[in-house]
């Protein structure tokens, strides 16, 4: 290594004697020595080269000493991986990027990730370019992509009320998805789950999807059931394809999963129907992370939609008042026992800390009180995040597999996957397991997910692209966090470069904030 660092400073083909015949030298800012370099191109294998990078452009591939290159900044990638930087397309991360401390989104930077999504599961701005102008000035340690959201978009037209949108309501939210494509949005996310998406019929969305498809946008869903809530998870599937056909626009389901015991075991049919939508020319496919447990508000685990109606709070009032009825009751029985009963569901995020860290059993168990009784008396109490032992581990190893499913956090708060997703699935499924191989994962979470979304200019380690490159240690990438702690930044990533910035040298932050909001069809 130090005698191709020798030779690099002077641009020859041997260091000491006369310099042999070479091409004009090759000037970059940035050259990343002797890596392990994954393309990007699915079925590459791993290569030794060196990729160097010139103002936000990698510029060069190939045998840097070979080709005369010499560089401001040598980074000795030896015996490292160097790959396009990974692309998170389903985050909760906005709070961070936009407050005055957070903002270099660190727990994702440490995971190899430079560009993270947000306004998943209906949740994303009307306003995009409010969002993009607020974003930029503040500055962001990774990129961002925005989706508008169904579930703003409906509040802002109807409130929060459980009915069908009127013709006029449905005009004006479509004319609001356009305004956001406008303004650079991905596309339209879906939270069918939640209210209010989960008031909507299947025709509302379609409407919606349409207008967002006019302007090439993605349709990223979470689906209207994951588990056997209300028409499953499999119809479910089967919803969102039809929107897509309908509506002529590709389709994203988002972390995909069979959630509760009665649904274990049906990934095979999802599958079945994702496949054979694929095999008509239907472009649908998957994120997914890598994870028993989801995390959600307990309210939305075990609370029937209809309790839900209204601004964001207005359940608390409601519950608070008034007793539930015996049918509601019965179905927060159920909604528990799906989820795997009070054993299943770990408060991870609650006002009252005493109660963090313990499952929703052990908190019945020490107040003396029933679970659901337990269960209730703190969702009344306020917003409380619970992560949710519900998956099974087979139905997880079938999704990821499949050539359609990248990788994703879906990260919150009190949830490890915020954290650790990517590295818990090298470390998880690649060196244990040996279910995907290295470069298996390394396509899955970058240029998978760049070609999915039409970001073309990332993604890859080509002459051209935009550098968003990382330099990760392969004995050495792994997640530090758990459910006991959940917020410790992952090991093993030795450098990240952000749109040809240093964001990360040699595994500590340089204050950089190269991040910037990406737009659909804005990127050449």
């Amino acid at each position: 290594m130090k005698l191709r660092i020798c030779c690099l400073a002077v641009a020859l083909s041997a260091c000491g004697g006369e310099p042999a015949p070479s091409p004009a030298e090759i000037r970059v800012e940035i050259l990343i020595d002797g890596g392990s370099v994954y393309s990007g191109r699915k079925g590459d294998s791993l290569a030794v080269k060196d990729v160097g990078i010139s103002g936000d452009r990698i510029v060069f591939v190939g045998d840097a000493v070979e080709a005369g290159v010499s560089a401001e900044t040598v980074l000795d990638a030896s015996g490292m991986i160097v790959s396009a930087g990974f692309i998170d397309p389903h985050t909760h991360s906005r709070a961070e990027l936009i407050s005055s401390d957070k903002n270099a989104n660190l727990n994702y930077l440490y995971q190899g990730v430079t560009t993270a999504f947000n306004g998943n599961d209906g949740d994303g701005f009307v306003d995009i370019a409010a969002q993009r102008e607020r974003l930029e000035a503040n500055g962001m340690g990774t990129n961002t992509a925005l989706y508008t959201g169904h579930g703003k978009l409906r509040r802002r037209v109807m409130g929060g009320e459980d009915r069908a949108a009127s013709a006029e309501e449905l005009e004006q939210m479509a004319e609001l998805v356009r305004d956001a494509m406008r303004a650079g949005a991905l596309g339209l996310s879906t939270g069918l789950f939640y209210a209010p998406g989960s008031f909507s019929d299947t025709e509302e969305v379609i409407v919606l999807a349409r207008a967002a498809a006019e302007f090439g946008g993605v349709y990223d869903t979470h689906l209207r059931d994951e588990s056997n809530y209300n028409i499953g998870v499999v119809a479910s599937v089967e919803e969102a394809i039809e929107i897509g056909r309908a509506a002529g626009i590709a389709v994203h389901i988002a972390h995909i999963k069979a959630l509760g015991v009665d649904v274990w075991g049906q990934s095979e049919a999802i599958i079945e129907r994702i496949e054979a939508a694929r095999s008509q020319g239907r472009q649908v496919t998957a994120d997914q992370y890598p994870w028993r447990a989801s995390g959600t508000h307990m309210r939305n685990a075990l609370l029937p939609k209809h309790l839900l109606e209204g601004e964001r709070n207005d359940y608390l009032e409601r519950l608070r008042n008034a007793e539930l009825s015996a049918t509601d009751l019965a179905a927060v029985h159920e909604n528990l026992r799906r989820r795997g009963g009070p054993d299943s569901l770990l408060v991870v995020v609650a006002d009252d800390t005493s109660i963090v860290g313990l499952t929703l059993a052990e908190i019945a168990t020490a107040r003396e009180t029933p679970p659901v009784e337990t269960a209730l008396d703190i969702i009344r109490r306020g917003p409380t995040r619970v992560a949710s032992f519900n998956m099974n581990p087979q139905d997880i190893e079938a999704f990821m597999v499949r050539d359609w499913v990248m990788t994703s956090s879906d990260g919150t708060d009190g949830h490890p996957r915020k954290y650790a997703s990517f590295p818990e699935k090298y470390r998880g499924y690649v060196i244990e397991r040996k279910l995907l191989t290295v470069e298996e994962f390394l396509y899955r979470s970058s240029a998978l997910t760049a070609d999915t979304f039409g970001l073309p200019d990332r993604g890859r380690i080509e002459n051209g692209k935009i550098a968003d490159v990382i330099v990760i240690d392969p004995d050495a990438f792994a997640p530090t966090a758990d459910f006991d702690n959940w917020n410790s930044l992952s090991t093993g990533v030795e450098h990240v470069i952000v749109n040809g910035q240093l964001t990360i040298r040699e595994q500590t932050y340089t204050g950089v904030l190269a991040g910037k909001v990406l737009s659909k069809g804005s990127e050449p």
